[in-house]
């Protein structure tokens, strides 16, 4: 007589499984290395990016060297905007600039009205802040080269 009921009472009524039958989830395909990007290349987006957001009228535009002193990324770039309006701006220009410069994807984060919008260009990071926000954060004293010379 087959078993009446919801897929979960059936499960309940089946019982426990065994050890033996529980079936192995497939493994994924492993990730491929990250491809570093030689410095010249580094170079010439850091020079698009820094364009592109003095173009679009960012504040203390700084760009950090992060070269063996992080693992997520080669450099940083932040700057400050005035507005949500002009940061949402900002993220939105300097993504169409990269992905015409062959970037496939370039993920933003914080783009809907927040004081603090990340995008992750592979090998450089950009940070884009309101001022209050941006001194609250203090990326610069965090990552730049004053913390070098402290320690």
């Amino acid at each position: 007589m087959p078993a009446l009921g919801t897929p979960r009472k059936k499960t309940i009524a089946a019982g426990p499984v065994e050890d033996d039958a529980v079936v192995a989830k497939p493994k994924r395909a492993p990730r491929k290395p990250k491809v570093k990007l030689p410095t010249s290349e580094l170079d010439r987006l850091q020079k698009i990016i820094v364009a592109s957001l003095e173009d679009d009228k960012a504040e203390d535009v700084i760009a950090l060297d992060l070269s063996g002193k992080a693992m997520f990324c080669d450099r940083m770039v932040i700057a400050s905007g005035l507005a949500d309006r002009q940061i949402a701006a900002m993220a939105q220009h300097l993504a169409e600039k990269l992905h015409a410069e062959g970037m496939k994807r370039v993920p933003i984060e914080g783009a809907n009205g927040s004081d603090w919008v990340l995008i992750d260009a592979g090998d450089i990071v950009i940070h884009l802040f309101k001022p209050e926000a941006r001194a609250m954060y203090g990326l610069e004293r965090m990552w730049g080269k004053d913390l070098d010379e402290a320690v």
